[in-house]
């Protein structure tokens, strides 16, 4: 499996708080990024699945709406997280 609780764990730790921290907005965003990329790559072998399309494209709108949340609670937290997952070109 693509997404072990290893991994979580290492995301949470560091883009949260600590590994128990995993509803602050940088440690979903973060997820939510590792799932994107994953859910990409088995799109450009499996071009017809249309199920894995919409789950993508459901996660990108949950990434961009706590982004946009970050962007109005603080922007500075905002910057921080694009920059360190390399969101933004």
């Amino acid at each position: 499996m693509y997404l072990t609780k290893k991994i979580k764990q290492d995301l949470f730790k560091k883009h949260g708080k600590d590994t128990k921290d995993t509803g602050s907005a940088e440690g979903q965003i973060a997820l939510f990024t590792h799932r994107i990329n994953h859910l990409t790559e088995h799109l450009k072998s499996n071009k017809k699945d249309y199920n894995t399309e919409r789950a993508l494209v459901k996660l990108v709108g949950k990434r961009r709406a706590l982004l946009d949340y970050l962007t109005k609670k603080d922007i500075l937290r905002y910057r921080a997280i694009v920059k360190e997952l390399g969101l933004r070109k």
